[in-house]
């Protein structure tokens, strides 16, 4: 009967097992990709100091996307479970779009078919005539 040796490192742990790519285990740097989160931060950040409500668009929702992407793929280790996991992932985006399109017509509107939000309507009514008035950059008084 052989024994095969395994080398351990500093904290006991097998150099080829869990973790380690020759056991087939995943091999992420994961300041590599914090490092990449907070660079893509900084672009979403900097793209509305542009004034191009394309440029806004794009820094806002797309570079939100990419990082939602990174942090579910190597953070929450979707890209190693099970394929079900991933279509239980997709299904509950899809739900959480079919829920934003039913109720953002009652929220996103001051008025209906059948009801009138009142406090939006004056709400909007006083920052437009802030605004004219001169009442500072973007409707907000200096401080």
């Amino acid at each position: 009967m052989t024994e095969t040796a395994h080398t351990h490192d500093s904290h006991g742990h097998d150099s080829h097992g869990h973790g380690s790519p020759e056991a087939g285990g995943h091999d992420t740097n994961y300041v590599k990709i914090w490092g990449i989160l907070l660079a893509l931060l900084c672009v979403s950040v900097a793209g509305p100091f542009l004034g191009i409500k394309a440029v806004t668009l794009v820094t806002a929702f797309g570079i939100a996307l990419v990082k939602a992407y990174l942090v579910a793929k190597n953070f929450m280790h979707l890209n190693l479970e099970k394929r079900y996991i991933v279509y239980l992932l997709i299904t509950m985006v899809a739900l959480m779009g079919v829920f934003y399109a039913g109720a953002s017509p009652d929220v996103m509107e001051h008025h209906g078919r059948n009801w009138v939000n009142v406090a939006a309507q004056q709400e909007t009514a006083r920052a437009l005539a802030e605004q004219a008035a001169g009442g500072g950059e973007h409707g907000q008084e200096a401080h």
